[in-house]
Formats: structure tokens, sequence, C-alpha cells
């Protein structure tokens, strides 16, 4: 009996070492598909491994591993359940607790990722990345809440349960579309590191009812058993740069740049280029407009950290390309910097990056490119909806249009990386106002719609149009982007309102607005007052010395504003009538009107020069008392008596004729059209 518990137990010890053992060799799989970024086979393997592991702080490790390979492959909401429990089993690295806030960023939880990034900061205060990380989640939240313009709408068509990213066009009339991916096709085999299946280049074109047609695979040249994918095409459509990463069990195998020249309808067999390191991962190409520089990725030596941008230039000569040269600190960070992009215009260089302030994952920025091709400003985020919480990448333009087609793996997709559209919608303006009577002399009416008058507008842009005011006074205009206007008003004949059938002058009340730097449409208002044509016509009060028809300084500013309506109205002849009161002879008030009248048309003759052909002097005396001498008499005291008088002792004008033509005008110009003469009143003080 002690015989056979003896070989129990020791059967049992062998049993225990050989689970041990095979734990082990599971954790070292593990770890080795981890190193080499397999994280789709580090998962399962660190899963299977994880049961067999004793020590707690290696339990720790593998639950933090597993979130970071989970992390890798965008699974977000499982790396944020590995991460939290590798910080409750104690995962020493406060790193841990960063990558978690990362995760939280990149669902969009920006609250909760600020909580984590503060905690961060408690545990390595002299890492700049928390204070980094709690700005850009603020950022995104406002970017969040007030999005830009730009509408965003998910291919559905061309997009599969898979990934399908990074679309590129391959034509001048841009109907024809070069993106990667994963779907079941020509390659069905599984990638070890993201489990899905291998990335294919595949090819959709736009009909003539604007629908893409059911992708397919690029022609057989092109289809490699490995993963192909990250595609551009010149400008000229003359050779294609593409991405193809082998796999290799075990071991880092590099992603290299090919070159793949057309032929015929379809690719030669695409050829590596030379600078390519096969040890080091090269990818994401981007040519040119003028097909000669080529921008890349890599996280070859010479970096800022994770992945950089580079170029290379291609060398005629030698007909070769360059060694590759980073695009710089300005661009490249610490952490991934990829899919770079460069517009129709050559001045402007887009790209992806998950170090600069963002929404969260990957976001899409843009640099302005020197004359000198190097890059002297900060990056500028795309922010929201272009940009999201998710991962953001893979932008390409329609030609120079605010509008093409970018990849993301946001939620409202189809599979995991989908294509999705963008386009600017144009912004409305509109001007809208009304033409109303000021209520003439005595405020009849006031407000009363105006018809018929003209409205002009003018814009920086050197637009010129017009608009006729309709029966309720109403006008309006569409506006474009980005210009300045003007709104002047110009009356007629036909000017008129219920009340006023003689027309209206025109004002020099004059609009002025802009629609540059607005970013939500909008409607401008601009309403005119003008004031009707009657028997007297009021303006300010003109002033002479007593008993003479010399004028006092200050009657000037009232002259001055005639002049303004003279201006303002280049057609117009008007007649200048002084009234005195009742009181001396007959003779002398007419003598002493005829005079001041005649002072106001050299006032305005000699100083102000209108022409003399547009002004007429009359004086009517007594004859047209607007109060007389039985209202005044009634009057209960002096002072009251006096202001009835002043009322009768006046200066006004009368329009005479709207047919004036100045002989010195371009024989282009068109006078505005006659009208019957009228008057109007206003007060005068001795």
């Amino acid at each position: 009996m002690k015989q056979f518990t003896k070989i129990t137990l020791l059967a049992g010890a062998f049993f225990c070492l050989a689970m041990s053992s095979l734990a082990q060799k599971k954790l070292q799989q593990a770890d080795l598909a981890f190193e080499n970024r397999q994280y789709f086979k580090a998962i399962e393997d660190y899963k299977s491994a994880y049961t067999s592991v004793k020590k707690p702080e290696m339990k720790a490790k593998v639950l933090y591993r597993t979130g970071y390979a989970y992390h890798e492959i965008n699974d977000m909401k499982s790396a944020e359940t590995y991460y939290q429990k590798a910080i409750t089993a104690k995962y020493p690295d406060p790193v841990a607790v960063l990558r978690l806030a990362d995760c939280l960023k990149a669902q969009g939880k920006y609250p909760e990722a600020i909580t984590e990034y503060n905690n961060y900061k408690k545990l390595n205060p002299s890492d700049p990345r928390g204070d980094k990380g709690v700005k850009s989640c603020e950022l995104a939240q406002q970017w969040k809440d007030q999005p830009a313009r730009y509408k965003v709408e998910n291919m559905a068509l061309i997009n599969s349960k898979e990934s399908d990213f990074s679309p590129t066009f391959s034509d001048k009339k841009y109907k024809t579309l070069i993106f990667t991916s994963t779907r079941e096709g020509a390659n069905n085999k599984q990638d070890i590191t993201t489990g899905q299946n291998h990335s294919d280049l595949y090819e959709t074109r736009l009909d003539k009812n604007g629908k893409w047609s059911t992708p397919v695979t690029l022609a057989p040249t092109v289809i490699s058993p490995f993963n192909d994918g990250a595609a551009c095409v010149s400008k000229k459509g003359d050779f294609m740069l593409m991405t193809r990463c082998p796999e290799v069990k075990s071991a880092v195998a590099g992603c290299q740049i090919f070159i793949a020249k057309k032929q015929g309808s379809g690719w030669a067999a695409p050829e590596k280029l030379p600078f390519n390191i096969d040890s080091v991962n090269f990818g994401h190409p981007s040519i040119s407009p003028d097909g000669k520089t080529v921008y890349f990725v890599s996280r070859m030596k010479g970096g800022y950290g994770g992945a950089d941008i580079w170029k290379s230039v291609y060398d005629a000569k030698g007909n070769t390309w360059t060694a590759p040269l980073n695009l710089g600190p300005q661009i490249n960070t610490a952490g991934d910097e990829m899919y770079p992009y460069v517009s129709n215009d050559n001045k402007t260089l887009f790209f992806s990056s998950n170090f600069h302030p963002g929404m969260g994952g990957l976001d899409i920025f843009k640099a302005e490119i020197g004359a000198d091709g190097k890059f002297s400003k900060s990056p500028e985020n795309l922010k929201a909806p272009i940009n999201s919480g998710a991962d953001d990448f893979g932008i390409v333009f329609e030609g120079n249009k605010q509008r093409g087609y970018f990849s993301s793996n946001r939620e409202g997709g189809k599979g995991s990386d989908d294509i999705w559209s963008f386009f600017l919608p144009p912004l409305n303006f509109n001007l809208k106002g009304k033409v109303v009577s000021s209520g003439g002399n005595k405020g009849i009416n006031k407000g009363e719609p105006v018809a018929n008058a003209k409205i002009k507008l003018a814009g920086s842009d050197g637009a010129l149009n017009d608009a006729v005011t309709t029966n309720d006074g109403s006008y309006s205009f569409k506006l474009k982007e980005n210009v300045s206007y003007t709104v002047t008003i110009e009356t007629s004949k036909q000017t008129v309102s219920a009340t006023y059938k003689d027309g209206y002058l025109a004002s020099k009340d004059m609009g002025a607005l802009t629609t540059a730097g607005e970013s939500v449409s909008k409607d401008f208002v601009k309403d005119f007052e003008l004031t009707p044509v009657e028997r007297e016509i009021r303006f300010p009060a003109v002033l002479y010395e007593l008993g003479k028809a010399d004028l006092k300084p200050e009657s000037k500013d009232s002259l001055n504003f005639l002049y303004q309506t003279l201006v303002d109205n280049p057609t117009i002849i008007i007649q200048l009538s002084a009234h005195t009161d009742s009181r001396g002879s007959d003779a002398k008030n007419q003598v002493l009107s005829q005079a001041r009248a005649q002072s106001c048309v050299d006032y305005l003759a000699n100083e102000k020069k209108i022409p003399l052909a547009r002004l007429q002097a009359k004086g009517f005396g007594e004859t047209r008392l607007l109060v007389t001498d039985d209202v005044i008499n009634k009057a209960k005291t002096k002072e009251e008596k006096e202001a009835l008088h002043q009322k009768n002792r006046r200066t006004v004008f009368g329009i005479v004729s709207w047919d004036y033509v100045d002989p010195n005008a371009p024989k282009t110009a068109t006078p505005n059209n006659p009208n019957k003469p009228k008057t109007g009143d206003e007060e005068e003080e001795e």
C-alpha cells in the first residue's frame, strides 16, 4: 500500500511538472507572439496560459498584455476590461492606467478618461502625457459638442462586415476607387496579427446614376498570399504604390512598399522600392501630384518614437529614389504618425496621429507644406465630425473639392474599419430687408411699405446685382461665401406706397456686411426708411441774419444735408423756396424771401459745386402761411404766438423734375425716370 501511495505521489509530481512545463511553454509562445506584434495569436495564447499561471505578478502581466493586444487590434471594450483587471491585480507599471485612459478616450468616454489621466498624473507626475491627455479630452468634448460643417456618411454599398479602409482615386475623373479590404475574396487566409482575413486591394467604379459598383479585386498580378493594401495611384495613372506585408511565424517580418506600373487596363507585377529594409516596416505610401515625391510610414532608426512619416524624392538622373528623409518634429512625435496624403495643390499634408492632441485613437490632421518642402507650423486637427473617439485615417480628397473619403472604425459602421464619405455642404447666406416710408412731414402712415425701390448690391468679388422691392416693400438676395458687400438704394418715378404716389427720395443710408469668417448659414437684414415726395420737403432749419438774407454759419450744416440729398438723388432738379411770416409789408417780405432762397442756391452752387441747372430759387413771402393770423391771435402767450410765427418762417425745397442728365457723365449712363414736381416743409428760425 505504501508502495502504491509512493508511486501515486510520484506520478502526481510528474503530472504537475508536465502541466507546469506546458503552461510555461504556452506563456513563452504568447510572449513571442506579443513581441512580434502577432496580437491575435498572443490573445489566444495568453488566455490559454492564464489559468496555469500561479504567481500574482505574472497573472497581472498576462492580464495587461492581453489588454494591450486587444488595444492594438482595436477591440477597445475588451482592452478596457483587461486593463481594469490588470490594475486590480496590482500590475506595477502605471502605464496600464495611461493605456486605460487612452482606451476610454478612444471610446468617447471623455469624463472617465479624464479621471484615469489624472490618476496617471498622480502615479507618474513627471510624464507630460497625463496633462496632455486631460487637455485633449477637454478639446475633444468641445469639438464633439460643436462639430464642423462637414457631413459624414457611411459608404454602405462598398463596405463589408470586415475591414475596408485606405481609399484612393485611380482616375482623373474621380470615378474609380481602390481600397484595402479583408473581406472574403481572393485570399481568405487568417492574419495572425488581427485574426481577420488577409487584406487585398479592391476596385469600385461610379456609374452614370452615381452608384458605386460591387467591389472586385485588382488584377492577379497584384494579389499575393500576404497582406496587400494601403495603396496610392499617381496623378497620371501610370503607376501605383502599394504596401505588402509578408508573414513569418515566430519572427518579425517588415512590411514593404512596392511599385506596380500600368499595363494595359491592369497592372504589372509589383516591384520593391529600393529604400526598403527587410527587417523594418514600411507602408502607407502617398505620391505627390507631380509624381516625384513619395511620402510613407516607417519605424526605421532616426525617427521620433513610434511610426514616423518620411519622404523620398525620385532622382531622374539616377532613375532611382533617394534615401528616406524624416519630416521632422512638427509632424512626427513619440506616438504614431501614419497614412499621409498630399493635397491636389501640393500645399497641404494630411495624416493621422495618435499623439498630437486629438479625440481618441488616430485622428486626422493637416499641415501646411512650405515652399521649401518643410513644415514650420503645428498641424491642425480636423475635429468632429471627420474625427471621432475611434481611429480615423486614410483621407483622400476629390481634387480641389471639399469632399472625398476616409476610413474609420467608429460606431455606426458596417464592419470593423469602414470607408466613409465626407463633403462640405454650401453655406446659405441671404440678405433680406424692407423699405418703408418715414411718414412724411406729419408722420402719416409711417412704416408703410414702399414698392419699386431699387436695391443695389456690390460684392468684393466684383459682382453687381440689383433687386426691386415688391408691394410689401421687401427684397432679398442670395449671398456668396467669403465675400463682403455694400447695399445701397435708388428711387424712381415708380417708387411709391399706398399713401404717397409721387415718389420717394433715395437715402444715403448704406449697409455693409460680410460672409467672410462665417461658419454657419445666416440671414442678414438691412431695412431702409425713405422720405416721400410732398409739396414741401423738410430738411434742417436754415438760419439767416435778422431781417437779412445772409446765412448764419450754422446754416451751412442744414444746407449740407440738402447737398447730400442731391448727391443721393443725382437726377432731381429742385426748387428752394423761402417763406416769411405775416408781419411786415408784402413787398418787403417777397424781396426778403427771394433773396434768402437765392442765398441757399448760391451756397450750394459756389461752395458745394452743385450744377446751377439743378437749382432754382423762389421766394413766396407771406403768400403760403402754414398758420393763419387768426390762429396765431388766439394764442394765449407771447411765446406761443412767436412759435406759431416761426412755423411760417421756413426754407423748404420741392422737386421740379427727375430728369436731370449730367453732361459730363459717361454716355452709357441711364437717367432716372421723370416724376412730377412736389415740395415739403421744415421749420426755420431767425
